[in-house]
């Protein structure tokens, strides 16, 4: 039997060392964290806490449970703003989770995504998506986030998106009367058109049961396969594989000042973006394979 090189440690000790060096960084963690030593935006964005702990929590899922696929990356600027607009699904937003986790691991920027009022008024996921770095969807903090430098990610569908039947996956719901436009105008940013194959199939939405919905003031209360059936349980989503698609830019810097302040070319622009959502969308599906496979590489 061969014997292993000398300086090679033996896998128990390199194990060790590793589990040491986790634990001298999860110590130093909590103690800057006792002593108040970390700095936070006008927004509460913890970038620290972002990058430490919660993208470490759910980087598993994204690599391991979705196994995500990315490409166009080469489209996001690597400074300045951007505005990354894509379509949603998934009964539960995983696929704005799992964009975060892609823009930070493969475009080494932080995501600030802008969110309906229902998650900031929720106990807890308020608190946790401010220290992520989000906000509230509206025109003013949008316009400052970009303004700033940032990128932001926004999900003009809402609620019309993640609650769509099944029977409607893939299709693009209504995009409202364009606002995210409005905002990349005045700060000049670049729309950076981004479409999610694999967020559809994670918890097929059979039906929409609205009397239950309104008594919990919810915008939906799904039916799937497995929720509420199983209770909590039936939340966990199928492990299928995604891919995220950030598309070519779509500059917005060479229209005049006042271009914010036409109607007709905000909605152009936003008919534009969706129609290339929607497009990429389709390609997309035609690529693939199993839902549940290996999607083939471009």
């Amino acid at each position: 039997m061969n014997e292993p090189p000398v300086n090679e440690p033996p896998v128990n000790e390199q194990l060790n060392e590793d589990q040491a060096q986790f634990l001298e960084q999860a110590r130093a963690f909590i103690e800057q964290r006792l002593r108040g030593d970390y700095a936070v935006d006008e927004f509460g964005f913890d970038p620290e806490l972002t990058e430490t702990v919660l993208m470490t929590l759910v980087r598993p899922i994204y690599r391991s449970w979705f196994r995500v696929q990315t490409s166009g990356v080469e489209n996001v600027p690597l400074e300045g703003p951007a505005l990354v607009v894509a379509n949603h699904s998934g009964v539960v937003p995983w696929d704005a989770v799992m964009t975060q986790v892609a823009l930070l691991d493969e475009a080494h920027r932080h995501l600030r995504m802008l969110g309906a009022n229902l998650v900031f008024a929720t106990p807890f996921v308020g608190d946790l998506a401010r220290k992520a770095g989000h906000t509230l969807a509206c025109h003013p903090d949008a316009e400052r986030l970009l303004t700033e430098g940032h990128v932001v990610g926004v999900w003009p569908e809402g609620f019309k998106g993640i609650g769509k039947p099944f029977t409607e996956r893939y299709r693009l719901q209504r995009f409202g009367r364009g606002g995210f436009v409005t905002a990349a105008l005045r700060a000049g940013a670049p729309i950076i058109p981004t479409a999610i194959v694999g967020a559809e199939e994670i918890a097929p939405m059979l039906a929409n049961a609205e009397p239950v919905a309104r008594l919990l003031g919810l915008p939906y209360f799904p039916i799937t396969p497995t929720f509420p059936w199983l209770g909590p349980l039936g939340l966990i989503p199928l492990p299928t594989q995604w891919r995220i698609h950030f598309g070519e830019p779509i500059r917005t810097d060479h229209y005049p000042s006042d271009a914010a302040d036409d109607p007709l070319l905000v909605f152009d622009l936003t008919d534009q973006i969706r129609e290339q959502i929607q497009q990429t969308l389709y390609r997309l599906l035609r690529m693939r394979g199993s839902v549940f496979g290996d999607n083939p590489a471009d």
